[in-house]
């Protein structure tokens, strides 16, 4: 059955298909999870897309999907945000060789769970650097073109519902998302009279395969999230492709420096996420740990060798 519509008919929407016709986005994080998803959602709208992450493999098998699916123009950077000289550079690529971008998704991130007691330095700055630097390099980047040029654009950020709650065992994610949640706000103000809008979303359990991977390697427990949703189920790629359409479409550009949540009323009723970890053992955290790892030295590799 179709999670989105009752009696599993198919999802629906509002956009008629040419919505981002002649639009340029920006997608960071674009080749898997939620940044594919709503990049999916962009790409059937008519929009020529940007995609940007760590692994050039990855990139150009999702543009290729996207091409063959929706005749998109899909363009790849392989590109670390943590480095702003590089999203600069990236950036301003874009808009020699292809022209302005219209709107930019800040969806690329990194997390694991750990006890903030044992959390080095290196792992935090790992997830800082990425998260709270690497969003503001990119926003900056494409910001400071948009107000010298004078055409405005719209900057969509994927933040957590932890920015409400907090959450333990994850501090340096939630921490960066808040600032990534005030950066939204500020700019909202500061850029506002630039024709410039931001908003955020901040997604429930939306399933992806990295995120599972290091934020609940012993167990998914789906089953048990969806029953304790208000809605009974997760998210989907459509929840998030729809929302993000809206927000970055053209016809709502008076919604400026909101955070939404799209999670069904799940931190309403159930607040922070991650809590019935304080219940687990050194050998849970040791095998957690060995998980964690072992995926994040399989990320490393396709990097390194440039696999899919």
């Amino acid at each position: 059955m179709n999670q989105n519509q009752p009696g599993g008919s198919a999802p629906q929407t509002m956009f008629r298909s040419d919505l981002f016709r002649g639009q340029r986005i920006l997608v960071t994080g674009g080749g898997t999870g939620l940044g594919l998803a709503m990049a999916e959602r962009l790409a059937s709208l008519g929009a020529s897309l940007h995609l940007w992450g760590r692994r050039a493999a990855v990139l150009e098998e999702a543009a290729a999907g996207l091409r063959q699916r929706h005749g998109a123009e899909v363009h790849v950077q392989a590109v670390d945000i943590r480095d702003a000289e590089a999203v600069d550079a990236a950036v301003e690529a874009i808009w020699t060789q292809h022209g302005a971008l219209n709107a930019l998704v800040n969806n690329a991130a990194g997390n694991f769970i750990s006890p903030t007691e044992k959390l080095s330095p290196r792992g935090f700055n790992a997830i800082a650097d990425t998260v709270f630097r690497g969003t503001f390099y990119t926003t900056q980047a494409a910001g400071k073109r948009w107000i010298a040029q004078g055409t405005g654009g719209a900057v969509l950020s994927i933040v957590v519902t932890w920015v409400w709650t907090g959450s333990p065992f994850v501090v340096p994610s939630a921490m960066s998302k808040a600032g990534i949640d005030a950066m939204t706000k500020s700019l909202a103000i500061e850029w506002g009279r630039h024709g410039i809008r931001l908003n955020a979303i901040a997604p429930g359990v939306i399933p992806t395969e990295g995120a599972s991977a290091r934020l609940r390697p012993k167990d998914s427990g789906a089953d048990a999230q969806a029953q304790q949703n208000p809605m009974k189920r997760l998210g989907t790629g459509h929840d998030i492709g729809e929302l993000a359409a809206f927000l970055l479409s053209p016809g709502y550009d008076w919604i400026n420096g909101q955070t939404i949540a799209l999670d069904g009323g799940d931190y309403l009723a159930n607040g922070a996420y991650f809590k019935q970890y304080a219940e687990w053992s050194d050998a849970d955290w040791a095998a957690a740990r060995q998980a964690i790892e072992a995926r994040t030295a399989q990320d490393k590799a396709q990097r390194s060798t440039g696999g899919a």
